[in-house]
Order: structure tokens, then sequence, then C-alpha cells
């Protein structure tokens, strides 16, 4: 396994406004004593809750977050993985979860469009590593404590620590198994620029960060050179990873390049005529949780993400063809080499690769 990280600090703002401030001495105030610790500099109003350390800490989520007695997720985890996932979460705590789910770029919006109105509805935020990033940097999410991120690929652990990684994204080439045998498939992605397969293949129309994780891996000069290649090959632009993995299953389209492979594996699973293959480079992304900063009802919300986090729910989501981020899990769905990206470095590049992906792959 090849990883590469870039980490970089996250910009945080210098002062503390006097509502948050407020808000920050009535938390404490719900805490025992222990935690009753100096407020940090953009201290957010429910830090001592999310933070707390003790060895009872899920006993005493648990008391709190049934008082409570709801939380709310947004995601853009499918509904195939994430009903059974919250159901199992209700089942253990006997508290009610309403789920929210959206397209990455459609839960960051939500997010952050509510928390300027300061209408606080959202408890828990799961999604891409890079958006998980973006509402790190609008201040949207805080800083959390879990007993399972030891657990945890250190190295996806971003500095800041308001996201913590619970599963792994894979870009890889996803085929119709009724239309391509495996043995036919490029062992590197530059095979695909071969005549045979135009007409043949499909993208995501968002995955320019696929394209600069490549190119990243690859060389800029041989990468681009790809890439223009592969632009000469007219392949099909669809917009949203189901929806891309689902034409392949259909034998719309023979070959998907960027496909997620919890959705092709989960699309297997369930009987479809697809598989998958890693192609080199292979590209990985951390997907990330994090509990909103204004969380309405932050205990649930802690307790949600430890759940997350926790052995029991990370081997349900390997079930469920999800590669899990806690390694206490084994799996066999990310035993083969790959490039980790940094979601940081993904924000920073975000409109240089928006624009060469643009160029080639979306302008007609």
């Amino acid at each position: 396994m090849q990883q590469v990280f870039i980490n970089r600090d996250v910009k945080t703002s210098s002062a503390i406004s006097r509502r948050l401030a407020l808000c920050l001495v009535s938390a404490f105030l719900s805490v025992p004593a222990w935690a009753q610790t100096a407020a940090p500099q953009n201290a957010g109003p429910n830090d001592a809750i999310f933070m707390n350390k003790a060895p009872d800490r899920e006993a005493w989520l648990l008391e709190r977050a049934r008082k409570e007695g709801a939380v709310t997720l947004y995601t853009s985890l499918a509904p195939t993985e994430s009903v059974p996932l919250m159901a199992e979460f209700e089942k253990k705590y006997g508290i009610k979860v309403t789920v929210w789910r959206g397209l990455s770029e459609g839960v960051v919006q939500r997010v952050v469009n509510e928390g300027r109105a300061k209408r606080h509805t959202v408890d828990v935020v799961e999604t891409n590593g890079p958006e998980m990033e973006m509402l790190a940097r609008e201040k949207m999410l805080s800083e959390f404590h879990s007993p399972h991120i030891a657990d945890l690929p250190q190295g996806m652990i971003p500095k800041h620590r308001m996201w913590m990684p619970d599963r792994v994204n894979f870009f890889v080439v996803a085929f119709n198994t009724q239309k391509v045998k495996r043995e036919d498939l490029p062992k590197h992605y530059e095979g695909f620029t071969e005549p045979k397969w135009k007409g043949r293949i499909a993208i995501e129309s968002t995955d320019a960060e696929w394209m600069g994780g490549l190119v990243n891996s690859m060389g800029e000069q041989r990468g681009m050179t790809f890439f223009r290649k592969l632009s000469e090959q007219k392949p099909d632009v669809r917009k949203g990873h189901i929806l891309l993995a689902q034409m392949v299953a259909a034998g719309e389209t023979d070959v998907g390049l960027t496909i997620y492979n919890a959705n092709a594996q989960s699309l297997k699973q369930r009987g479809a005529p697809i598989d998958w293959v890693p192609v080199e480079p292979t590209l990985a992304r951390p997907q990330g949780v994090g509990v909103a900063r204004n969380a309405p009802h932050p205990h649930a919300a802690a307790l949600l993400a430890d759940f997350i986090l926790s052995p029991e729910a990370q081997t349900l989501l390997n079930s469920m063809g999800r590669p899990p981020a806690n390694q206490k899990v084994k799996s066999n769905l990310n035993n083969f080499n790959y490039v980790m990206t940094d979601p940081s470095l993904v924000v920073d590049e975000a409109e240089k690769w928006n624009q060469h992906w643009t160029r080639l792959f979306l302008t007609k």
C-alpha cells in the first residue's frame, strides 16, 4: 500500500463571539468538574461534551442522550447502507435517528446554509473527506474525542481533529460481466486510451479530484498526456457515482472508470452483473464523520459518532461492501496497492483541477 499524505493546517478565526461564550458556560455547567478546563480559542458551545474522555463516557453520554430523545444525521451514504446502520444504533441505544441524505456537495450546502442562518438542525455529518474539510474550515464542526480513534489510521486523521475517517472510498474500474472479461481490462489507466475502448467507457461528472490525484501520482507531463488522450475517447459523462455503477450493472456502458468500489460491491452482492478491479494508480479517499458545532442534541451526537467508528458498526459497513477505516476490522475490500489522497490538498487544488476537468470533459 502506497499512501501519500500532505498535511495542511486549517485556518481559524481569532475571536469568539459573545453568544458562543455564553453557550460554552452553559455547556460546562452540564458536565463533571474534571471536564471544566480552560476554554480553547474558537471553542464551540458543546466542546466540553464532545471532548469527554472519562472511562464512563458511553454511560454518561447515553443517560443524557436519552433525555434529548433524538439525533439527526446528514450523510451521502446510500440508504441501502445508512438505513440498516442507523437501525442498529436505534436498537442498541433506543434513540431515534432522523437521516437526511444527499450528494456530498448537497450535504455541504445544507449544513453551511443552516449554520449561517443559525438554524441548528444537524447533529452529525458523514460524507467525503474533502467535503468534511470544507465544513471544518467553515467552522461548522467541532473537535471531538472517541475511544475508537486509536484504532483508526493515524495518517488519515486531520490535525484539527474536527472529523475522523470512518470508511474509505476507492476509485476503481467497474465492468459489466456480460460484456467485458476481467482479463481483457488493462492493468493501468493508460490502457483505456486504446481505440478499442472508444464508446465503451464512462466517468462521473464531478471527478476532477480523481484527475488531480492521478496527475500528482503519475507526474504532470505523463498525467496530463493521459487525460488529453482520455478526453479524445469521448467517455460518457454522468453525475452520481451510484448512478454510474447502476449504468454499468444495467449494461448501459461497458466500463466505468471512476466507480467507488463500495457501490460496485454493493450491486455485486445483490446479484447484479457487475464486478470491479483496482487499476493502477488506484486512488483512495477517506470518508469522514464529525459532530456539528451547534448540535441541538450534543450528547446523542457524540454517542452516534462513537458508534459509527466502533468495530460493531464498521463490521456492518464492511459486510455491506463499504471498506471500513477501523483497523480492528479486517476487510478484503482494501487488500491492494493504492495512493491515499489528502482531503486538505484536494480542497486547496480544487479550482485548478476543476478548470482542467471542465475543459477536457464537460465542455462540448
